[in-house]
Order: structure tokens, then C-alpha cells, then sequence
């Protein structure tokens, strides 16, 4: 015999959830700014204090960056799902910031597919989730072609001594690796919700050229804003640093930082460890490259998920549409 929870508590329970994902990311970034291993909050604030650097119009202008970041990012996913249903950019903001809310404590953000997928009914969520993976490619597309160009000159420029024999078997089997895995899908008939692998190819094939191509110009300004972002951040700490070489070394950290399999929890810690080491090659000290990390991660994923948290409290189920 189906039993069917009361309308009241359904809604109960529904606020209930919102309300817990709320406060598991703000719990999630209370932990992170104060149980952070490599550098802990109360030497970041005093760091920050000794150098005063924050004046009035470097503040702004810092802000007016990272809102240029995700105004980039917005517009993009505003136009990734144009093709199946038309959005304003207030649908394409909610949507993206209420995700970022909701996955920010889900390793490597895998949450987000599902968040973004619940703005929509049923018959559009397969979809919503393929076009999300569409737009974490095109940036990841920017971050491997730009950070292979840095990590080149990166390596030429300081003379790091690599074994290219260890390199090309790293390489090699990589290849063999993601060869099997895609052989073995194909011979699987892989699903994911239900749908195929030769199904996922084919709606990504099929996907408007036109969409692409501004996506992936859209990912690119996103990626020189942010990136820019953190080289402005030395100038506001008055770290002499060359555009050239900084660029090299920013490039080649976020390279190495996003193929380096993590957790999204220890992201920020794993982003420090390698910006360490590179930006150690430029002779700058350690405190000052842990606090522009964080202070990145405070002002774009901190402060847009705050500002999210009022989209997760006020969501609504979607409605069913033609």
C-alpha cells in the first residue's frame, strides 16, 4: 500500500534540505579558513594587516575582477543552454551560483551536475547535465592549452631538470590507459542516467558550433580575468614579479593543479602546494603565495557561494513546461 506524505510536511522537508546544504557549505568554508594546515587564519590576517596593502580602490578594483569572472561564466552557461531552452541571464545566475552553493563540499564539485539539473523538469535534465560537462570541457580546454604553452616556457626559462625517458612513460601509458577505459565503454554499452556513451557523443557532436565557439571564447576571458586576477594580487603586495614570468608560472599551477586527481576539499591546499614550489623559482616567499591562494578562493568561490545561498533558500521545484 503507497503512502503519500502530507503536502506540509513535504514542504517541511524541502526546507529542511535547503537549509542543510546552506549551512554545510558555510560549515565547509568555516573549516577551510580555519583548520587550513598550510596556513593558518590567524598568521593570514596578521599578514595581511603588517603589509596594509588593501587600500579603497585596490579593494574595488580586485572585486570588479572577480565579478567580471563569473559574469563570464553566467553569460556562458546562459548561452550552452540556449539550444534546448531559452534562459535570462537572472535564470543563468541563480542557476550557477545556487550550484556552486550546493557542490561546493562535493569532491571535485560533482555536485554541480545535479544542482543545476534540478532548475529544470524532467525532460530537460539529461540534457542540462551533458551541457554542464559541455562547459567544464571548454574551460578545461583554455586551462590545458594555455598551461601546456606556460609550463613549456616555465621549464626553458628556469632549466628544471625533467627525465623526459620517466615523462614519455608517464605518457605512454596514459594514453594506454584512457585508450582501454574508452575501449571498454564502448564494448559496455556505458550509461550514465540512462543514457549511452554513443548517445553522450553524439549530443556533444551534434551540439550548435556557434554555442561552442562562444563558449569557448567566453571561458577564455574568464581564465584571463581570474588569472590576471592573481597577478595583480603581487602588485598589491608589492612582490616584483615580471607579467611574462608570473603568467608562466600562474598557467602552469592551475596545468597542475586540475590533472593532479583531488577532492575538491583539499583543492585549495593542493593549489598552494604547487604554487609553492614553482613560484619559488621567481624568489617569492612562501606566506605571501598561500595568502593570494586564499585570498582567490575567498573572492571567487567564497563570497559568489555566499551570495548563492540566498538562490538555494528561495529555490522552488520547477514547474512542468512544454
Amino acid at each position: 500500500m503507497m503512502y503519500s506524505l502530507p503536502y506540509k510536511t513535504k514542504q517541511f522537508f524541502f526546507v529542511l534540505i535547503k537549509l542543510s546544504i546552506v549551512v554545510a557549505a558555510f560549515y565547509f568554508i568555516y573549516q577551510k579558513l580555519t583548520k587550513n594546515s598550510e596556513l593558518q587564519f590567524s598568521v593570514f590576517i596578521d599578514f595581511l594587516t603588517k603589509n596594509d596593502a588593501f587600500s579603497i580602490k585596490n579593494i574595488v578594483f580586485i572585486l570588479i575582477l572577480s565579478f567580471l569572472n563569473w559574469f563570464f561564466e553566467i553569460l556562458k552557461w546562459q548561452n550552452l543552454v540556449f539550444p534546448i531552452k531559452k534562459i535570462t541571464f537572472k535564470n543563468a545566475a541563480e542557476q550557477s551560483l545556487g550550484s556552486l552553493t550546493a557542490s561546493l563540499f562535493t569532491p571535485n564539485r560533482i555536485g554541480e551536475y545535479g544542482a543545476k539539473a534540478i532548475y529544470y523538469t524532467s525532460n530537460y535534465r539529461k540534457r542540462i547535465m551533458l551541457i554542464n560537462l559541455i562547459s567544464n570541457l571548454l574551460q578545461m580546454s583554455i586551462t590545458v592549452i594555455l598551461g601546456i604553452i606556460g609550463l613549456s616556457l616555465f621549464i626553458s626559462n628556469f632549466n628544471i631538470n625533467i627525465n623526459l625517458n620517466s615523462l614519455f612513460i608517464i605518457l605512454i601509458i596514459s594514453i594506454v590507459f584512457i585508450t582501454l577505459i574508452t575501449f571498454g565503454i564502448r564494448k559496455n554499452k556505458f550509461t550514465i542516467k540512462g543514457v549511452s556513451f554513443e548517445k553522450i557523443k553524439d549530443f556533444i557532436s551534434n551540439f550548435p558550433k556557434n554555442k561552442i565557439r562562444l563558449g569557448w571564447l567566453l571561458s577564455l576571458l574568464r581564465y584571463a580575468v581570474f588569472s590576471f586576477q592573481f597577478y595583480f594580487l603581487f602588485h598589491v603586495f608589492k612582490t616584483e614579479i615580471t607579467y611574462l614570468n608570473a603568467m608562466t608560472a600562474i598557467t602552469s599551477m592551475y596545468l597542475l593543479a586540475s590533472i593532479i586527481p583531488s577532492v575538491f576539499i583539499f583543492d585549495v591546499i593542493i593549489k598552494g602546494s604547487i604554487a609553492v614550489y614553482l613560484f619559488a623559482f621567481l624568489g617569492i616567499n612562501e606566506l605571501t603565495i598561500l595568502s593570494i591562494i586564499t585570498i582567490m578562493w575567498m573572492l571567487n568561490f567564497v563570497l559568489p557561494s555566499i551570495y548563492g545561498s540566498y538562490y538555494v533558500l528561495n529555490f522552488k521545484l520547477p514547474k512542468n513546461d512544454n
